[in-house]
């Protein structure tokens, strides 16, 4: 069951992505974040509403702005990424996320951190180095805008392991979704171009996939250890380039398979290695 619904969860993610670039094509990319978060906000307050005041309760108010802030600078980040390097590329250098996650709890955690986990990080980097090809007539600064969405995410899940021993996982799901609704609610008139009715309906289904989704991943940590199911994760890289192929015409060069494939056996390297 857990493994079945990360793979909902992956898809469901990767819809998502898609319909979030559509929209910034047919409108602007900040009307396409900021659709995303105020939906899943809607999303989640009606969910949480029998018990809103209870779940409005936190023991961790900084860190919940600090998850909230970095959260959004990942979502910003992989959005500008996917829709200027195309969906492949984007989803290929944001799957470095897991290692980092790894480095970054050896840094900032003290958690254990041996030879053999360092190569795996340095394997995953080098497959981003030859997505992302610095130096070459591919290379745009746009091409490192999902390796910071990546850090930022890794930074997110780091400190969402704080935030999760004591904390409801519908609090988090709603501070990170109603501080992103704020601050884009100031942005997002300077940007605004009137929608027509498609990009319209998708701007109003955007959240509640997103809400969906988190729903998925919720359950599925609820299902199963996260170390059965973390490899599957990475079909995400599956979905994203099927979507990019079908929808965009966007069809990935060798390297980016090349590239993509080194961070998939990476960070399944890592995995084993946690187990």
């Amino acid at each position: 069951q857990g493994i079945l619904l990360i793979i909902l969860t992956m898809f469901l993610f990767s819809v998502l992505d898609a319909m979030a670039k559509e929209v910034a094509h047919r409108t602007d990319t900040v009307m396409a974040i900021w659709a995303r978060y105020a939906g899943q906000t809607v999303a989640v307050s009606l969910l949480i509403a029998p018990r809103f005041k209870t779940a409005l309760k936190t023991g961790y108010p900084k860190l919940q702005l600090l998850r909230s802030v970095l959260l959004l600078i990942a979502t910003t980040c992989f959005f500008f990424g996917f829709v200027t390097i195309g969906l492949a590329n984007a989803a290929a250098i944001m799957s470095l996320s897991p290692v980092l996650i790894t480095l970054g709890a050896a840094l900032i955690l003290g958690e254990r951190f041996g030879p053999r986990r360092a190569i795996g990080v340095g394997v995953a980097l080098i497959g981003a180095l030859i997505i992302i090809r610095p130096g070459s007539d591919v290379f745009t600064l746009a091409a490192l805008l999902p390796l910071c969405a990546a850090i930022a995410y890794s930074g997110y899940a780091l400190a969402t392991r704080f935030v999760g021993r004591d904390e409801d996982a519908w609090t988090s799901l709603f501070y990170t979704a109603a501080f992103g609704a704020v601050i884009l609610s100031f942005i997002v008139p300077f940007f605004w171009v009137r929608p027509a009715p498609l990009a319209a309906f998708l701007m109003l289904i955007l959240g509640g996939i997103g809400a969906l989704a988190h729903f998925c991943l919720i359950r599925a940590y609820m299902a199963a250890e996260a170390s059965a199911i973390a490899p599957f994760s990475y079909i995400g890289l599956l979905f994203a380039t099927f979507w990019g192929m079908l929808i965009f015409a966007e069809y990935p060069d060798g390297f980016t398979y090349l590239g993509g494939l080194l961070i998939a056996a990476a960070g399944i390297y890592v995995w084993y290695r946690e187990t």
